[in-house]
C-alpha cells in the first residue's frame, strides 16, 4: 500500500495523486480571486471564490477552514500581511470545493498573505 502522506521536518505533505478530484472542481481558478470568507454560522475559510457572484451562497474551491490563528490582529490583517506566528495557527486542509450558505464578508487576499496561509501546516488531532 502506496503512503498518501509523508512529513518532512515536522511538516505533514499530502500526495497529489491520493486526493479525489471532483466533477464539479473547476479546470482553473480562471475568473476566481483568493479571499478570506466569513460565514454567518460555518466559520472563516480562505479559498477561491467568484467574486462576480450576488448573494450570500457561494462555492468555493480548495479551500481551508481558519479555526484559529496568530500573529495577525484581525482578519483584515490577516488578508493584507498572512500570519508571523504559523506554528500556532490551526487550518483545516484543503477541501475542493465547499457550498457556503450565510457569506456575510469577502476580503481579497494578498499574494504575500496567501503565501503564509497556505504554508501553515495541516491542523489535526
Amino acid at each position: 500500500m502506496m503512503e498518501e502522506e509523508i512529513e518532512i521536518n515536522g511538516n505533514k505533505y499530502i500526495l497529489e495523486s491520493s486526493i479525489k478530484k471532483e466533477q464539479t472542481m473547476p479546470k482553473s481558478m480562471k475568473g476566481k480571486e483568493y479571499c478570506i470568507i466569513r460565514t454567518y454560522s460555518a466559520g472563516v475559510f480562505a479559498g477561491w471564490i467568484d467574486r462576480k457572484a450576488i448573494g450570500r451562497e457561494h462555492t468555493i474551491f480548495n479551500s481551508r477552514r481558519i479555526f484559529h490563528w496568530e500573529g495577525a490582529a484581525s482578519l483584515s490583517q490577516l488578508a493584507n500581511d498572512g500570519v508571523s506566528v504559523p506554528d500556532e495557527c490551526k487550518f483545516a486542509q484543503i477541501v475542493p470545493k465547499t457550498d457556503l450558505k450565510e457569506v456575510i464578508e469577502v476580503i481579497p487576499i494578498t499574494s504575500k498573505a496567501q503565501k503564509s496561509i497556505v504554508g501553515v501546516k495541516i491542523w489535526q488531532i
